[in-house]
């Protein structure tokens, strides 16, 4: 199993109208047929960090990983979401499975999704602050 984990804050000017459009956005995408559980809401890490909502998701292997970044839900939700994040930590994701090589697998995924869809690395850099935990 591989758990993605997204903590992120809101921008300012996003309405709360907006706010729950991304939350829906988000639950759509989460509910792929890829994913095998999946929580969307409050991050309840420490408020300092200025994070206040999160997104979790478990993802079976790489195969069903490979099927989550690419699938049309996950990929038209993007555009909606990205656009009012103000803060996004990508990780640290978690998983079961042994393969010491797991973390550069799922990179190699990952990098092939920007190579495919140019626009997504695009939309990534929209966000003013995105790091890596």
């Amino acid at each position: 199993m591989i758990v993605h984990v997204l903590r992120f804050r809101f921008r300012d000017e996003s309405t709360e109208q907006q706010r729950a459009g991304v939350l829906a956005a988000m639950r759509r995408t989460a509910s792929v047929e890829s994913v095998s559980f999946a929580t969307v809401g409050q991050s309840l890490g420490d408020p300092a960090e200025g994070l206040t909502h999160a997104y979790c998701v478990g993802i079976e292997d790489l195969a069903a990983l490979e099927r989550y970044l690419h699938d049309p839900v996950h990929l038209a939700g993007d555009p909606e979401i990205a656009p009012h994040f103000a803060k996004l930590v990508i990780g640290p994701d978690i998983s079961d499975d042994p393969d010491p090589e797991l973390s550069d697998k799922i990179r190699a995924l990952h990098q092939r999704k920007v190579e495919m869809y140019p626009e997504w690395e695009e939309l990534m850099a929209t966000i003013p602050e995105v790091r890596f935990a």
